[in-house]
């Protein structure tokens, strides 16, 4: 199927679960802190979800190849990239990093929205690398406007991070959102201007920079979920869902508590 353009109508219903997400992501985030362990926070997550007479977009899920996913939350710490299952077993530690991702379903529609937070008091080099992370997320926004291309978000995310000496995952990316948590457009952090799918209004995708202080290589662990740098070396993610309208992007997972 390809890029499916969103009514007026089905981008209210996206906002709402959009700011459902990051409401959410906001109180996981006010709970991390030495001593928690993931579990925790994917049970404030859970709660979220009732509040919000949601679903979760993430428990259950089963990509082809995968397992089913079995939390609400994906959890990743230090030289986790993405896609780590919370466990009780799992404590954060002063220093640590920890990347939330978490997405909800309203009426319908998917919400997505990732950020990694500080635990306690984190290194210099931790926190330069959050930093330029989060700001890639907004050259990478800036760039989605109608008439330019994926390729041009891709460059805009690939040019900061490289120019800070950092790395781009190449094998995972960002993604057209809706009705179904993934969908067309693929939404990559790395590529060239001008190159890919136009953008155009009615478009909803989600960006999601995902940088690492090493090497750009990945590799998933035993669970067949959990993606690792291949150096062991730091890694970090946000997430923004935006919608292309005629006048240029909206961040509809907006959150300035928790984003500033």
């Amino acid at each position: 199927m390809g890029i499916i353009l969103k009514t007026e109508s089905q981008i209210d219903t996206i906002r709402r679960s959009s700011q459902a997400a990051t409401e959410t992501l906001q109180r996981m985030g006010e709970a991390v802190k030495p001593g928690v362990t993931t579990a925790e926070l994917d049970l404030i997550a859970r709660k979220m979800i009732k509040k919000h007479q949601g679903i979760s977009s993430f428990l259950g899920y089963r990509p082809t190849n995968h397992p089913a996913f079995p939390a609400t939350i994906c959890t990743a710490i230090n030289d986790e990239v993405v896609h780590g299952i919370p466990s009780k077993r799992r404590r954060l530690h002063e220093g640590d990093i920890i990347g939330l991702d978490f997405a909800m379903v309203l009426d319908g529609y998917h919400g997505d929205t990732a950020f990694t937070f500080p635990v306690g008091h984190i290194s210099s080099e931790a926190q330069r690398l959050l930093e330029v992370t989060k700001a890639s997320v907004f050259k990478a926004i800036d760039a989605a406007k109608p008439g330019n291309r994926i390729g041009d978000i891709g460059y805009a995310v690939q040019k900061y991070a490289e120019s800070n000496g950092y790395s781009v995952v190449r094998d995972l990316c960002g993604h057209g959102i809706g009705r179904s948590l993934w969908e067309e457009p693929q939404v990559p952090n790395y590529g060239k201007q001008g190159r890919g799918a136009r953008l155009k209004p009615g478009m909803v995708i989600a960006i999601e920079p995902m940088i690492c202080v090493g090497t750009h290589e990945v590799m998933v662990l035993d669970d067949e979920w959990t993606t690792v740098t291949a150096d062991g070396e730091l890694a970090a993610h946000f997430e923004h869902t935006v919608v292309i309208l005629s006048d240029g992007p909206e961040i509809l997972t907006v959150n300035p508590e928790l984003w500033g």
